[in-house]
Parts: C-alpha cells; structure tokens; sequence
C-alpha cells in the first residue's frame, strides 16, 4: 500500500536528489501564530472538486488542486499547484483525513485510487485525501533525464575505490542533470516546506485542525509538521516509523540490514517450494541470489523500453517485493520468469516507473497530466527530498577517504543490497547541506496524544526508531508494538488496522506499549 520506489540507485536513476543549487528554505522557522506575511491569499483558498480524469479510476474518487507559494519566503512570487484527491465521507463527517503513503516520493492521488478500498472504514467519519507532495507525481514532478553512469559501477572492479575522483565527476554530471531537468520546484523540495504546504492544504479543505495518517517517511512528514503547526495538530498516526536523527549513511546501512533479514525471511519461504526459482536449499539459495545480481550487472538483459535491466534493477525490485509478505508469490512468479526465459516485465513492476525514460520538460507551476509524469521521479524525489532533510555533506576529501570503508560496511550489512543503499547516500555529495530543522526542532511536541505504529520484522522502518522517535517526540506519542513482518502495519495487521480506525474515528487510543501479534501466528 505504500509507494513503491525506483528500482534504481544509480545515477541514470537518480535515486538520490540532483541539483548542484539545492537551496533549503524554513531551517528553524518557530512554530507560527498565524499564515504569515503574504500567506493570506493561500490560506483563502477552496477546493473546487470534480470528477477524476483517467481510465479505472474509482467513480466515486473526486479530484482538485491548491495552490501554494514555490518559496515561502517569498510568496508574493511563483506558485505551484498540488494535486488532490478524496472519497467522501459516507458517515457523520469529522473533516478531512490526510493521507501520506511514504516515499519520499509516493503519489497520494495515485496511491490513493488504487488502493482506496483500503481506507473505505475511515469514510465513516471522514473525507479522505491524498495529494501529491511538491516535486511528486502531477505537483511540478522532478526528473534527472537519462543520468545513465552508476558510480559504482561493478564493471570498474575496484577502480573507484582506488580512484575516487571518477566517482565524483559522475556525481558532479548527475547533478547537472537533474538541475536541466526538474525545473524550479528543485531548490525550494523538501520536508519543511512540504509541511508547510500541507498546513495550506489543511485550510483549503475547511479543517480547523489536521487529522493525519502517514505511512514510512509520512510519519516523517507528520512529525515535522507536529513541530512546526503544532496548535494545528488533532488526530495523528504515525506507522513505520522514520528516523528523525540518524543522518543518511546511517539510515543506508539499517535499510541493507533490513532487507537483508526480509530476503533471507523470503528465501526460507521460497525453499519450502518446489517451485523457487533460487532451488529448494537455503544456503545455496542466497548463493544464487548473489549470482543474478553479479550477472545481471555484467551483462544486463535487453528491456521493452530500449535499455537494459541491470543487477542493480535486480535488486531494487527485490527490495520492492520484499515490502510486504503478501507480495511474495508475486515476486517468486517474476523471478522465474527472468530466470527460465528472460523476462523482466513482471519484475518491472515492481519499480514504481520501469526503466525507460520519455521526453520531458521541466514542469513551471501548473498540474501536468499524469501520462507526463517522468518515469524516473519517485527515485529522483525521493533523494531530492531525503537530502533536503540532511544537514550532513562530507566533502571531496571525506568521500577519497572513507569510500573504500564504506562500501566494506555496506557489502557486510548485505552482500546484495549493500552497493545499491551506498549508491543513494554518496549521490547527495555535493549538494548544499540540507536543514537542520528536523533534528534540532522535532523534539518535545506540545501536541495532543499521537499514535506511532512500530513493526517488529519491517525491513525498512525498525521497530528501535519507532522508540527513539517515540522519546524524542515525549509525552504526545503512544507507541503501538506491532509483532509481525512487512513495511508497516495498517495494511498487513487486522490487529493494527482496528486499533489505528479506533483512534482515528473514536478518539480510542491503545495504551501505550500494548501491541498486536502477527496474523500470521494463528494461521
């Protein structure tokens, strides 16, 4: 149910944000009174709703605009519009309910009308929206063109250990561009000021106060949005919950460890299986794994889209499928295919956009249609925003001197998912640093009590940042331990699920420590 991300870290990707002049706005603003200066003509708006254009929409799925400065400093300038989308309420309606379905990078519009039924309970008490973040999907989608180079290439051996001036001129050219691509919503991306806009969004839907649900780097954006509206905050849950400390190496490791674990989970199941593409031996399974990455990259397979599928690909549509427990016969189907006849298209569904890229023009302000969408901008907002929010930047000797280490600790928290978490945290070299505001602000929230959702087996979010977030946020957050597998809750728990409706449509909070065992311990 969450967005899915680019199957893709490298360069030609973009998987991590490209604009040598990322400029970061609203680095410790104070919590406001008020819109602000030249804020009040936002804050007037409504939204105008219609009915949702495109094929195997939901009927009952209507869609709108607002509109938000491109710079909060500067509002009396250049606009941008953010797509919109709701089911309206069926019951007694408390307002609005804002859904994020994570990422950074995922489409609420989208997400939303494909996996609405999700949320049918919530319309009892809610309209319920989803809306694409600045940067993402309609809202002025950012896009770093046809990058092509990784610069860990596996080709080159050790050559960009031993030369680490080649990994930064590739770095430097990525940056280029995704400048030339992505227009001028790029230096105004990130978390702050998506808060911001959703406090915009808030108002333009007539709420008094901001009922929240957001999922992976959404509880991010909640968080953020907590410190900084913190008066504007009502009902708020919180599920797979991010880091709001460790900077970007340290998430990298973490995200290859989990995945790691969630592999060797789905091995085990695989291998039970007589048809598992990897054998029905455990060890000599995660043997073959590796194997498929290491060919794939030497020799990448031919795709419908004119270029090819990669290791790397390999890996991230792994990472995708492993997401949830639910998707892995899916991900044992497309495997196979790949194995016995060649054939990626199953596992490019996974990716959020496939591998090919269209023509594309920086978009300047308005909605663009959704068939224009650049296939490469979930990856590419999704560093562009994770880098935004890290005020960390080592230099060009920093990088010389500990790449060679880097990629040793990555490739031992995972053989097959080290390289590609790597690749994203060294793509934000270079950039300026992003705001600091999420570590030295999101702290000690005067709110009313939130929710947070903790996984025990989440391969992306662990269960320890649902506890540091918990104590950093204080005496608001109610943590719900959530005894299963998969990237959050809501979606895989019934458990999780009533207790998160019961919040949200009751005000029924559970008490805080009590968790939910796994549904799969009473299958």
């Amino acid at each position: 149910m969450l967005a899915k991300l680019s199957t893709r870290p490298s360069v030609r990707r973009c998987a991590i944000p490209c604009a040598a002049g990322l400029a970061l706005l609203g680095a410790g603003l104070p919590a406001a009174d008020g819109p602000g200066p030249g804020l009040g003509r936002f804050y007037d708006q409504k939204v105008k709703w219609s009915a949702c254009e495109g094929e195997d929409i939901p009927r009952s799925l209507q869609c709108g605009k607002v509109t938000v400065p491109l710079d909060y400093a500067e509002p009396g300038k250049a606009t941008l519009d953010l797509a919109v989308a709701r089911y309206r309420a069926t019951g007694k309606s408390r307002g609005s309910l804002l859904l994020n379905f994570g990422g950074p990078g995922g489409q609420g519009v989208g997400q939303l009308a494909m996996a609405g039924k999700d949320f049918m309970g919530l319309t009892n008490g809610y309209d319920v929206v989803g809306f694409d973040p600045r940067g993402v999907g309609r809202s002025s989608p950012v896009s770093c063109g046809n990058a092509s180079e990784d610069p860990l290439d596996p080709t080159d051996g050790d050559a960009a250990v031993a030369d680490p001036q080649v990994v930064l001129e590739k770095l430097r050219d990525a940056a280029a561009e995704c400048t030339e691509h992505s227009g001028p919503v790029l230096p105004h991306i990130g978390t702050v000021n998506v808060a911001r806009d959703l406090d915009v969004v808030r108002d333009a839907l007539g709420d008094a106060k901001l009922n929240y649900l957001g999922f992976s780097y959404g509880s991010r954006l909640g968080a953020v949005y907590a410190a900084r509206f913190p008066d504007k905050v009502d009902r708020m849950v919180l599920d797979g919950v991010d880091t709001l400390t460790e900077p970007l190496s340290e998430q990298g490791v973490v995200s290859a460890q989990g995945q790691q674990s969630a592999l060797e989970n789905f091995l085990a199941w695989c291998t039970e299986d007589i048809a598992c593409p990897f054998g029905q031996d455990r060890r000599e399974a995660r043997k073959r794994v590796v194997q498929v990455v290491e060919s794939l990259d030497r020799d990448p397979v031919p795709t419908d889209f004119g270029e090819a599928f990669s290791g790397q690909d390999f890996v991230g549509a792994l990472a995708q499928g492993l997401y949830s427990r639910e998707l892995w016969p899916s991900l044992q189907r497309a495997v196979a295919q790949l194995l016995e006849d060649g054939d990626t298209s199953r596992l490019e569904a996974f990716a959020s956009g496939g591998v090919g890229l269209p023509p594309w023009r920086a978009a300047h302000g308005g909605l663009v249609d959704p068939e224009d969408v650049p296939l490469d901008n979930p990856s590419a907002a999704l560093m562009a925003i994770n880098c935004a929010d890290d005020p960390d930047r080592p230099s060009a000797a920093q990088v010389g001197r500990d790449l060679g280490r880097l990629r040793a600790r990555y490739e031992r928290a995972s053989p097959v998912f080290g390289r590609y978490r790597l690749t994203q945290v060294l793509m934000c070299y270079g950039r300026p640093k992003g705001t600091d505001f999420i570590r030295d602000k999101v702290k000690d929230l005067d709110t009313p009590k939130m929710l947070l959702v903790g996984t025990r087996g989440d391969p992306a979010t662990p269960y320890r940042w649902t506890v540091e977030t918990a104590e950093r946020i204080g005496s608001s957050a109610v943590v719900l331990d959530n005894r299963g597998e998969g990237h959050t809750g809501y979606g895989s728990s019934k458990c999780v699920h009533r207790k998160v409706d019961a919040f949200l449509l009751y005000g029924t909070l559970p008490p805080d420590g009590s968790s939910c065992g796994s549904d799969h311990d009473s299958e």
